[in-house]
């Protein structure tokens, strides 16, 4: 394929882009062969809609990968940009204080509550699991324990894309990619919809935290530094979270050992399940670090951060620091821009209209999929929501591995102009989920919009199947 010149009418303007082929070097180039097809062209967007450059509109049901919380174009977000880029669009963190970054980490401190009192500020979520391991490390030295420095971690779970953070996914994809990795555990991440035959969710989930405690012994309690799971699961698991009792008991067993208990709320943060951090769903469970990401700044500038206590930053900090090298830590414009989106969200009703809205999505989708057969399940927290698709109903059995399910979907669902992010993991051991994350803005129409577009997509790909087996 060779370039082409296209012209679009956008707004009333003509607007000329040159559409670039996969070989001619954009990123897609990477994953789709010169001779495979591009998705649309972005013109524009604002709110939950997304336009190409043939004025097509789609629906961000997922909030691209359930990042873009506020939904596109916020006004007052786009005013703190420019006003922060025309003062600095960088300084140096040894070389500069920034305002910026005081009173985001002043609004972090703010909304996460006790304990979290300090943010550490980086580009993404997979840095910030690093640098927060990094620095559970570093804490672990400062307090004379260097021999801690395994980690354990769930399968499934999903904590990043860097070697280190591949190494915490039991997911057999990465085994390319990472050689060996040493210092990784996994124990079984409990689960609400598929629990082993004959006992109840409360059961497997003690039977799950149990396993933890297991591994740490077997281990050598001090030899282990951490335990990180994702307390409402993301892509890796559908959002499927767990009992009660679980966070309490995981919380029990990590202060038995020392163990350091870290919250990965890249996905689950931000507001996203109608609370600040999902932690706060179990004061009894509170974690001891919080990894932030994508919803912190929302897709307008690329933004995550850890959050740590007090009494541990200042041990750190007396006992050598800890300030390792990335170039745009704590960049004022992306903090300007974080502040303006927690002003937002706060300003905006969001975490409570994230909770109405799901309740309201979840029981629509039950209702609009009731006599679909392929819809196993629909669950979620707030804004952070699935849909399982399995083969029947009744027995919960999942379609046949070698099927493109999510691909599947996704294609018809862009059919009928609604976006979706997903990604079949864990080779679909399992199962299959679409995501239901919209912007946290969306109103009861677009949701009704949204559901029925999904719920026509999944009858046609019902449809499909049962044509395909005659």
């Amino acid at each position: 394929m060779k370039s082409a010149r296209d012209l679009a009418i956008v707004d009333g303007r003509r607007m000329s882009h040159e559409i670039i082929y996969p070989r001619d070097g954009g990123v897609q180039s990477f994953w789709i062969a010169p001779d495979g097809t591009l998705p649309p062209m972005l013109a524009r967007a604002r709110g939950v809609e997304v336009f190409d450059a043939s004025g097509r509109r789609y629906l961000d049901v997922t909030a691209g990968p359930a990042a873009v919380n506020l939904g596109h174009g916020n006004e007052r977000v786009l005013a703190a940009m420019r006003e922060q880029a025309v003062r600095a669009t960088f300084a140096y963190p040894s070389s500069f204080v920034s305002e910026a970054n005081l009173r985001l980490g002043a609004a972090l401190r703010d909304l996460a509550g006790p304990p979290f009192e300090h943010a550490f500020f980086v580009s993404s979520g997979s840095e910030a699991v690093e640098k927060c391991l990094q620095f559970a490390r570093r804490h672990a030295l400062a307090t004379g324990q260097p021999q801690r420095h395994q980690v354990i971690s769930r399968n499934p779970c999903y904590h990043g894309s860097t070697v280190a953070t591949m190494a915490l996914s039991a997911d057999p994809v990465y085994a390319a990619y990472l050689g060996s990795h040493a210092g990784v555990t996994h124990v079984n991440a409990p689960w609400s919809y598929r629990v082993p035959d004959g006992i109840s969710p409360e059961m497997h989930a003690d039977e799950c935290a149990e396993a933890l405690r297991a591994a740490i012994v077997g281990l050598g309690p001090d030899s282990v530094l951490a335990f990180i799971i994702e307390p409402v699961m993301g892509f890796c698991g559908g959002a499927t979270f767990a009992p009660p009792g679980y966070y309490r008991r995981i919380r029990e067993i990590c202060d038995e050992f020392g163990v350091l208990l870290i919250f990965d709320e890249t996905i689950s943060g931000s507001g996203r399940t109608g609370r600040f951090l999902a932690a706060a769903n179990w004061p009894d469970g509170r974690p001891d670090l919080v990894v932030l990401a994508k919803g912190l700044g929302s897709g307008y500038y690329p933004l995550a951060a850890f959050l740590a206590p007090a009494p541990m930053v200042e041990l750190v900090a007396r006992n050598g620091g800890f300030h390792l090298g990335h170039t745009y830590k704590a960049n004022p414009l992306g903090c300007a821009v974080a502040d303006a989106v927690l002003d937002e969200l706060v300003a905006g009703r969001l975490m409570d209209r994230a909770t109405q809205r799901g309740q309201y999505l979840r029981d629509r989708m039950r209702h609009a999929c009731r006599n679909n057969v392929l819809v196993g399940d629909v669950r979620g927290m707030g804004l952070l929501n699935a849909v399982e698709i399995v083969a029947d109903r009744e027995t919960r059995a999942m379609l046949p591995r070698k099927l493109d399910v999510l691909g599947r979907v996704k294609s018809l669902a862009l059919s009928r102009g609604l976006l979706i992010y997903g990604r079949r993991t864990h080779g679909g051991r399992f199962g299959d989920w679409i995501m239901l994350t919209p912007p946290l803005i969306v109103s009861e129409a677009e949701l009704d919009e949204m559901v029925d577009g999904l719920a026509a997509t999944l009858a046609d790909y019902e449809r499909e199947l049962a044509a395909s087996r005659g």
